[in-house]
């Protein structure tokens, strides 16, 4: 009897530990917490070869993630016409990671973005992003 008491007590005290829930109107369950981290919003990713006079459109908290492809990660620099749409985010690496550049999107609008690189010869790329409501 002792076994069944302390049982009882192990599965109240671990479902109050779990997610809270609430039953629907069909009678199944539906969990009302949020996830850990919130809702994260994956990056969009792209070569600079496909961005040349694109528009890229963005969710505000998105980001643009830029393969540089063979050129290196650090080679990029830029400008963002309106600091508060978007933000460039200039490539690094660090010996044991290579972080690609790329443009965080902060409010709803539309800018323009100019990428030059420092290896002669390459002349500006230039886009335009677009961000958006979630």
């Amino acid at each position: 009897m002792l076994a069944l008491g302390a049982a009882a007590l192990l599965a109240v005290t671990l479902s109050a530990c779990g997610a809270s829930s609430t039953q629907n109107d069909s009678g199944g369950v539906k969990s009302t917490e949020q996830p850990i981290g919130g809702d994260v919003i994956a990056p969009v990713t792209m070569s600079v070869n496909e961005l040349q006079g694109a528009e890229i459109e963005l969710l505000v908290g998105q980001a643009l993630n830029i393969n540089t492809d063979s050129l290196a990660v650090d080679s990029y620099t830029g400008e963002v016409a309106d600091a508060k749409v978007a933000e460039f985010t200039e490539g690094k690496s660090d010996g044991s990671a290579e972080f690609n550049p790329g443009v965080s999107a902060l409010a709803v609008g539309k800018t323009k973005v100019t990428l030059f690189n420092e290896q002669g010869g390459i002349q500006p790329l230039e886009f335009t992003v677009k961000v958006v409501a979630k």
